[in-house]
């Protein structure tokens, strides 16, 4: 079970999983995270967008954060980086995004690791940080995730934070230039854990 744990509106969120924590990115993270993600290049890229020439710059770190604060801002996206709890190493990161309320209120869980914290359970308790963060800070009824039909460990992971495989997406998500089937992915509040009606 995760803690949550309100720090000021400047940070966000600050949220405690087993052997991790998790907080929204911050100005001085950039050194690390681009190390992170430059040394996990090859291990990220069939997985993710087609990244830009300047996608580990500055620059580029700076419109992430301000695309994050202010998906915070509009409740709409909530971006956490996890650190390994032992050391404070920057291991990877989990996003809530796409939060719909109204009828829906629910939202969309994505998550990377660096390449050499891969298969440690670090990502695993991350993202069952978000989810006990979003069933009961948000009170998200639902949350949906999807996956290449290829990465048996990302679906792997996601079976064992709860989430239940709902159906096939066909050109779901452009992934690496093309445009991608997926596995979808779904979990509601009422299924269990803490907190969770």
């Amino acid at each position: 079970m995760s803690l949550l744990e309100w720090i000021s509106p400047e940070t966000g969120p600050s949220l405690q999983g087993q052997g991790v924590r998790l907080r929204p990115p911050r100005r001085r993270d950039y050194p690390e995270w681009s190390a992170v993600r430059q040394a996990s290049r090859g291990f990220l890229q069939p997985w993710e967008p087609v990244w830009s020439p300047d996608e580990l710059s500055l620059a580029a770190y700076s419109r992430r954060l301000s695309a994050w604060r202010n998906g915070r801002d509009l409740d709409q996206m909530y971006a956490f980086f996890v650190f390994r709890e032992s050391d404070d190493v920057l291991v990877g990161g989990v996003t809530l995004n796409n939060v719909r309320r109204g009828v829906a209120q629910m939202g969309t869980i994505g998550y990377w690791s660096g390449q050499a914290y891969a298969r440690q359970g670090h990502t695993l308790a991350g993202v069952r940080a978000v989810i006990d963060f979003a069933f009961g800070s948000l009170a998200l009824h639902r949350l949906e995730a999807a996956c290449l039909p290829t990465n048996d460990a990302s679906a792997a992971l996601l079976l064992k934070a709860g989430f239940t495989e709902e159906g096939y997406a066909k050109a779901y998500l452009k992934i690496n230039g093309d445009w991608r089937d997926h596995r979808l992915f779904g979990l509601i509040s009422r299924e269990g854990g803490p907190g969770r009606p």
